[in-house]
């Protein structure tokens, strides 16, 4: 996806980006492949990949859903889908959950050249941040970290009451919402819709967006040992 393209699709979906937001997603890129040379951030670091395989991806939720208030991105990795999505709407608050220190430093890198304000970058498993942290956010995000099962133990019970978990998946997702159903509803969430998409490139993403109608149990989330051993 060329640069021209990202913006005039991204103002198809109602989001307008002004010169500022195009530079920062411009520097964004940039600081990807200067740093990927250092550490292992991403297998895409090509300009036009970058803007449909992370960035343009990353936006899909906010073209179908309300972004707004404080939201948690759990097991960021490079900053998706978060950044894209501060960039995107400036005024959002972010904290981002990232249990390897050298992409926090990353993300504290991108945070600071870009000038972007009421980012909290923490290097925190989600579990344990969780058990200090419960229910504090509107939303809570997750992109291709782990599977569903898996996933919904660590992120929903950092969910407030009537906010959003969103989980973005690949091809799969479907099934992983069908295996997921138990966990999901015993942590106090129902699906409220999928949402299937199609980047540039021909490959399928499927998006969950899951609703928190109900406190999750104060069991959870568990040590990460016994979650992944015994999924919910």
């Amino acid at each position: 996806m060329k640069l021209e393209e990202f913006i005039e699709n991204c103002e198809k979906q109602g989001l307008h980006l002004n010169e500022h937001q195009i530079k920062q997603f411009c520097d964004y890129a940039a600081l990807l492949k200067e740093w990927n040379e250092k550490m292992n951030l991403t297998a895409i670091v090509e300009f036009e990949e970058v803007l449909d395989k992370h960035f343009y991806d990353s936006l899909l939720p906010a073209f179908t859903n309300q972004i707004q208030g404080h939201l948690c991105d759990v097991g960021s990795g490079a900053g998706f889908p978060s950044i894209p999505l501060k960039i995107a709407y400036p005024d959002l608050a972010i904290t981002i959950l990232e249990p390897l220190g050298k992409r926090v430093k990353f993300l504290e890198e991108v945070k600071n050249q870009l000038h972007l304000a009421n980012v909290n970058c923490i290097n925190e498993r989600a579990e344990d941040y969780a058990s200090k942290h419960r229910e504090s956010f509107d939303i809570v995000t997750a992109r291709a970290v782990a599977n569903l099962n898996i996933l919904s133990e660590l992120c929903i019970p950092l969910v407030k009451k009537d906010g959003y978990f969103l989980a973005m998946k690949g091809a799969n997702g479907v099934q992983e919402s069908e295996d997921a159903k138990q966990a999901i509803s015993t942590l106090g969430c129902v699906l409220e819709r999928t949402e299937t998409r199609t980047l540039n490139d021909g490959s399928s993403r499927i998006n969950l967006v899951y609703k928190k109608i109900k406190a999750t149990p104060v069991g959870y989330p568990r040590m990460f040992a016994k979650i992944k051993k015994n999924p919910l």
